[in-house]
């Protein structure tokens, strides 16, 4: 493939100008991949300058020469990082993913010598040493803690050969989390199963349609298909009747990154885990996972262990239950075989049909996409008076993206919120926040843009894109990461939004799923796509009632995956020489049922394997759940899941305030109290499992 010519020129590439377009946002209809490696260029050496300036300053470090110049620094490398990341996951091309390798290895070489610069560590570690007598604001001291911590967990303490060799493991872990990712992408734009009229038996109406507009999407005009997006794989293991289909989809889901073909991810896999375990011993810890979790509110293995184990047991029983019930529902219909993994979707859902008469297809008509978008927007209004206004003005990377303007209660313009909400083949799977521009108030009100990325299928012909209460729950959970985002109200860009400890930072975001399966909203926003009749009364009873059906089966492969992170980060990399064989154990040895497969096979574990955010950290849901269980209890006390007084108190305590207050002290301020444990079993229902365990 023949490279894109570059244009450096400031004055004619759009990512080194100003942009002069509504709220200064990114002129997408004018980047082309050619911009982007002249704009890093450019980037890099600002940054690299600006460093240089505050390393060499010859004046004694204060907090202003060294730490607020450190925050002001690299503008336009965050400028067009942001940028170019969005296209890579959510509107990619040969172009972009053959420049994504370049540049994830340009990015680990520019960052290693300015996180293990000595001197720069110098002058931070001596502010950091007297601290106390620098009449520091809270934010200012919370500020120089991460920063100094961020310093010093890079490395920058360590011997001169100790800084090469962690220079070389980062740029060589920085292309294998890319070269992972790229995979992934490969395997789910490979395959596709087309659906013939004799494949749809038990297929709703609603997923023919999106599976069509799949198809037309991919140029296959008329014809109907899946596609290994999750909402696509489990809608299609919910409903179809062809158990033949099932297995396929199913071995072909399980099977991404694990193919033996040119996407096979298991070697990456060794190499990583080997190279991690060499930088933790580097740094002086005996593991990756004690060196990842020191930085974090659990601090240790041994209490991520505690946590997962006390949900596995409960959890377990319960699923190994509705695996018996479904077994005899088999039995009595005649059926002659085991229940197999491809079959617990399908089966579940007649399970849930006969215990709670209540099956998902029955609500998705009242699910629209717009109608919970509407939802979403709705309560935040309620709760923290921001309101939501559509722009189409403001330039995006793809038609189907939409913009809203955010404005606050005194009606200013707070942020810009970018919805992307449809499936389709240049896009990374999964859903997920991000940001654009992050909230700071460093150099004047600056606002920020905020990304919720997700994967739902269209709906054909002009229907509207009906959600499972999965999604629908998807779209609440990650608008809560859009609204920290959004909401945040702090000085320093290092401490703005989301910018908090991994199992910190789900709380916002599982916090706010709460209010998605609330009657109150429900009843509001739940409305027929054909009719706009309401969501039935008794439909909507019977919904709540199942919601805690199948949670063994979802908590079981959660906790799992969970499980399964944490001992590739704290065995021997040695260990996991045979990925395969790694995995197989380690379900052994927890009594994994097997008819559940874990939530992501190690050869699709993008949360662990691109990068490292959350490696030997997937726990993180988990420990969040358990705060974002108990937090809800305060509207729940309050007799109003809108109630002011609470609500302010979430805005202030935790919302608004990113990462400039620590997270237990933060949770603490909200809720008078630190979290009950016993909340995350009751929400589940597996609180009696765990007692009677």
């Amino acid at each position: 493939m023949s490279e894109p010519r570059q244009i450096t020129d400031s004055e004619t590439n759009p990512l080194l100008k100003a942009w002069v377009t509504p709220f200064a946002t990114p002129p997408f209809d004018e980047i082309k991949p050619e911009h982007f490696l002249p704009a890093f260029e450019q980037a890099f050496a600002d940054h690299s300058a600006e460093i240089a300036a505050i390393t060499n300053d010859p004046a004694a470090p204060d907090f202003a020469n060294t730490i607020t110049a450190l925050e002001r620094s690299g503008k336009l490398l965050s400028k067009v990082a942001a940028v170019f990341y969005d296209l890579v996951s959510a509107h990619s091309n040969p172009a972009i993913l053959e420049i994504d390798k370049e540049v994830s290895l340009r990015m680990a070489r520019h960052w290693n010598p300015i996180m293990m610069n000595a001197v720069l560590f110098g002058r931070i570690a001596q502010l950091h040493e007297n601290r106390t007598n620098l009449d520091l604001a809270p934010e200012q001291l919370r500020l120089l803690e991460r920063t100094y911590t961020r310093f010093h967990r890079a490395g920058a303490g360590l011997s001169d050969e100790a800084k090469m060799r962690m220079a070389e493991i980062n740029e060589r872990l920085a292309q294998l989390g890319t070269s992972f990712s790229h995979h992934l992408l490969g395997d789910e734009q490979d395959w596709v199963m087309e659906l013939g009229e004799a494949d749809r038996q038990g297929l709703p109406e609603s997923f023919v349609a999106s599976a069509k507009a799949a198809a037309e999407e991919r140029g296959m005009e008329g014809k109907a298909i899946v596609t290994l997006s999750r909402s696509s794989v489990e809608q299609f293991l919910k409903s179809s009747a062809r158990r033949d289909l099932r297995e396929k989809v199913y071995k072909a889901f399980t099977a991404r990154g694990d193919n033996g073909n040119a996407n096979d991810n298991n070697g990456t896999i060794v190499e990583v885990l080997k190279l991690r375990e060499e930088s933790a011993k580097l740094l002086g810890y005996p593991t990756f996972a004690a060196y990842r979790l020191e930085d974090s509110m659990a601090k240790t293995p041994d209490a991520v262990r505690c946590l997962l184990e006390r949900v596995w047991k409960p959890a377990r029983a319960r699923a190994l239950a509705d695996r018996d019930d479904m077994q005899a529902l088999i039995t009595e219909e005649g059926g002659n075989f085991k229940l197999a993994p491809w079959d617990w979707r399908f089966y579940a859902e007649k399970l849930r049909l006969q215990r709670a008469n209540f099956d998902d297809a029955a609500i998705k008509p009242y699910l629209s996409l717009d109608h919970m978008i509407a939802a979403a927007f709705d309560c935040a209004t309620r709760l923290f008076g921001i309101t939501f206004e559509e722009r189409k003005d403001v330039p995006v990377w793809h038609p189907d993206v939409r913009v809203w303007e955010v404005k606050g209660p005194d009606g200013k313009h707070k942020a810009l919120f970018y919805g992307d909400y449809f499936a389709r083949p240049p896009k990374r799977s999964g859903a997920w926040m991000t940001s654009l521009r992050d909230q700071q108030k460093l150099d004047g009100d600056v606002a920020p843009l905020v990304l919720n990325i997700c994967n739902f299928a269209k709906g054909a012909g002009g229907e509207p894109s009906l959600l499972s209460p999965d999604d629908a729950r998807t779209l609440f959970h990650e608008f809560g990461h859009g609204l920290h985002g959004m909401l945040s109200n702090v000085t320093y860009p290092s401490l703005s939004g989301t910018s908090v400890f991994t199992d910190f930072v789900e709380l916002p975001s599982q916090l706010y799923e709460h209010w998605q399966e609330r009657p109150e909203v429900l009843q509001k926003f739940a409305r027929h796509y054909q009719t706009g009749e309401p969501l039935p009364d008794e439909l909507l009873q019977r919904f709540l009632a199942a919601r805690k059906f199948n949670q063994g089966f979802a908590t079981v492969e959660f906790v799992s995956s969970a499980l399964v992170d944490l001992e590739f980060h704290t065995q021997p990399a040695e260990a996991a020489s045979d990925v395969r064989a790694f995995e197989r154990r380690e379900l052994e040895k927890i009594g994994m049922p097997e008819e559940i497969a874990l939530r992501h096979r190690p050869t699709q574990f993008g949360h662990i394997f691109t990068g490292d955010h959350y490696a030997a950290g997937y726990y993180s849901y988990m420990w969040s759940e358990v705060m974002d269980a108990d937090a809800f209890g305060a509207f729940e006390e309050a007799g109003d899941i809108f109630d002011p007084a609470v609500a302010k108190r979430l805005h202030d305590d935790i919302y608004a305030s990113g990462g400039s207050v620590d997270p237990e002290a933060a949770y603490e301020a909200f809720r008078g109290r630190p979290p009950e444990p016993d909340a995350l079993l009751r929400r589940r229902g597996l609180l009696h499992d765990a007692k009677a365990a």
